[in-house]
């Protein structure tokens, strides 16, 4: 059952939240590889809203069903591209954090692939969906009722 209406919400949180979203997705990262971060966590968190919203993304984008049913054993599968793997491999390390820094054999693969710059946008985008996953997870927000909306990359 729900615990917390969007109607309950304070005025601004999801616009301020969105903001960010919008901004993570104006940069050079790639659409799909956010929408896989977003699902990633959205498994590692067990967030059934946020699942149900980004399998419904990436399905929109043309994302395989081979693909998107292999997601939550990534490491066990070659589906993925190496800049892929060196992106979920951070989202795993990033999400389930411990108590120690990200170590050098997670974070120096990015380079291979991101920059200094889209490594910024990649833990944003990262910690960002973390946050989603959280509130979904208290508030209780009923999963299978996302509609995808059409997504337009900004050009500034």
């Amino acid at each position: 059952m729900q615990r917390i209406n969007y109607q309950d919400i304070p005025a601004g949180m999801f616009d301020n939240l969105m903001e960010m979203e919008n901004f993570i997705n104006k940069s050079s990262l790639d659409f799909n590889l956010l929408e896989l971060i977003r699902l990633r966590v959205s498994q590692k968190n067990g967030c059934a809203y946020c699942v149900d919203m980004h399998h419904k993304e990436l399905k929109h984008i043309n994302e395989t069903d081979l693909r998107l049913s292999s997601l939550c054993v990534w490491e066990e599968t070659n589906y993925f591209n190496d800049k892929e793997v060196a992106a979920l491999r951070f989202t795993d390390k990033l999400t389930n954090l411990s108590r120690g820094p990200i170590p050098e054999e997670v974070y120096d693969p990015l380079l291979a692939f991101f920059t200094k710059e889209e490594i910024c946008y990649l833990t944003l985008a990262i910690s960002q969906i973390n946050t989603w996953t959280r509130l979904m997870k208290t508030f209780r927000f009923i999963p299978g009722q996302y509609k995808v909306q059409t997504h337009e990359k900004a050009i500034d």
